[in-house]
């Protein structure tokens, strides 16, 4: 063939296409290839990461309480928090805990005035062990989160089943106010895990406040969510902790608390995040905020574990890889944090633990594709493909790398012809990552990189993710 391709061609062009050909792709510009311009100049939002939660006592299950032998729990962690095998998630969502048996003020001191009675046991239901086994992967953000305050500062007397904070507009509790003894309470959660070397950076006082759950659940408006963050703000700033708010039940439930604190210029200038989950609503635009937004949490519904990529149930792989570049593109999500990591039964979590055994769900693999290339501190860049089969995001990274996400959702494969203008990049290698059925975060033959762009294949169904280092600029 190649002496066939020479008869017919001359000078650069044939040493084009043979390069081209070696390689297993088709030259930049070739016909019939899908366009697509990734462009450096146009700048959208900061990326903060990619997390996961251990919340509800997972982490002792992770940490061996039904079975799981030391050389399984490294297997596991590294899954989710390896930057070369696994997910390299760089976010870990804390679950300030206020059942009586874990809370670390279990009893009611006496008041909301009397001294605090708390108490530490330095494990926190393995949640500290946890901790610093992501920060030694190199995680540096730690987000902890209260789903409710403990039962006796509520107007219900109870940690579970909703109710509010005592001390809230609209509350009548005789046992008095407890807005500031709770925003305390939060504060000092944060400084235990300081005692233990864990930095938390950000601080959630509420988790679904418009769902009423038999576990532990509290409730607030819209407009107690504007009160207790003046509360809570100062004292959650002079302790070096940013306040995030609200972790509504839905992205779109989540607009009106947002909006309720952009209202208020007090509120506005103390919430430094904006969280909402996407269980009651979907994604479906940006929320009104120029602060940034995370979705903070979410599992797709299922009644059966799942291990597939593309089954059509609505809670296989693919489903997560377009949940994701959906947050990241239509709702400009900074952040995005998945419900488990690892749990147990007929989990919708990445990782399914059974005694001292494991599954892996593609759900996992679809996250890698973002999270393990999409580092903390990158920014989301301009593109854009005029074919509607792909789902296209690329994002600068800080050490100059780029990393250009593309998913397909169609049935044929779909070869791409990519631009890289303002990027600085006219040359070197792109090294995909594949995941589909039979590949998971899989890394390809490297594409090469010419006159500024290149041409690759993207296969039927799949999600694939260019690496582009800053070596590969001119």
């Amino acid at each position: 063939m190649a002496g066939s391709l020479r008869r017919l061609l001359h000078g650069s062009t044939a040493v084009a296409v043979l390069a081209a050909l070696c390689a297993g792709v088709a030259p930049a510009g070739a016909q019939g290839a899908s366009s697509a311009i990734i462009d450096g100049a146009r700048l959208h939002q900061p990326i903060d990461g990619f997390g996961f939660s251990e919340a509800f006592a997972r982490a002792d299950i992770m940490r061996g309480s039904e079975g799981l032998s030391a050389p399984k729990q490294r297997e596991l962690l590294d899954l989710l928090l390896s930057r070369t095998g696994g997910a390299g998630l760089s976010i870990l969502r804390l679950h300030i805990v206020s059942t009586p048996a874990s809370s670390i003020q279990p009893v009611d001191p006496g008041g909301p005035n009397a001294e605090p009675q708390y108490v530490w046991d330095g494990d926190d239901e393995s949640q500290v062990w946890l901790a610093k086994e992501a920060k030694a992967y190199g995680v540096e953000r730690f987000y902890a989160n209260a789903w409710s305050a403990p039962g006796y500062m509520k107007t219900n007397g109870d940690e579970a089943n909703g109710g509010t904070l005592c001390g809230l507009s609209g509350t009548s509790c005789a046992s008095g106010d407890w807005r500031t003894a709770y925003a305390d309470y939060l504060v000092k959660y944060a400084e235990f895990y300081a005692g233990e070397g864990i930095r938390v950076t950000d601080l959630g006082f509420t988790n679904e406040p418009d769902y009423t759950a038999t576990y532990s659940s509290m409730r607030f408006t819209p407009a107690q969510a504007v009160e207790f963050t003046k509360v809570l703000g100062p004292i959650a700033a002079k302790a070096g902790l940013a306040v995030a708010c609200c972790d509504s039940f839905g992205w779109n439930h989540q607009r009106p608390y947002t909006t309720a604190i952009e209202a208020d210029p007090v509120a506005r200038d103390l919430v430094a995040t904006h969280t909402g989950h996407t269980y009651a609503s979907p994604v479906t635009g940006p929320l009104p905020t120029t602060r940034p937004t995370w979705m903070s949490e979410w599992s797709p519904n299922g009644t059966t574990w799942n291990e597939n990529w593309d089954d059509g149930s609505g809670y296989d792989g693919i489903t997560i890889a377009q949940a994701v570049h959906t947050a990241l593109t239509t709702g400009n999500a900074a952040g995005y944090v998945y419900w488990y990591g690892a749990s147990v039964g007929a989990t919708r979590g990445l990782i399914q633990m059974n005694g001292d055994g494991y599954r892996v769900s593609k759900r996992l693999w679809a996250l890698a594709n973002y999270s393990r290339f999409i580092r903390p501190e990158a920014t989301r860049i301009g593109a854009t493909t005029g074919d509607a089969n792909l789902s296209l995001s690329a994002f600068r990274n800080p050490d100059g790398s780029l990393a250009v996400v593309a998913l397909n959702t169609g049935s044929s494969a779909v070869p791409v012809s990519y631009s890289l203008p303002n990027t600085g990049v006219t040359k070197g290698a792109a090294i995909p990552y594949l995941t589909d059925g039979t590949h998971d975060t899989a890394a390809q033959a490297p594409v090469r990189i010419g006159d500024g762009g290149f041409t690759a294949t993207v296969p039927a169904r799949s999600l694939v993710t260019y690496r582009i280092n800053t070596g590969s600029r001119s």
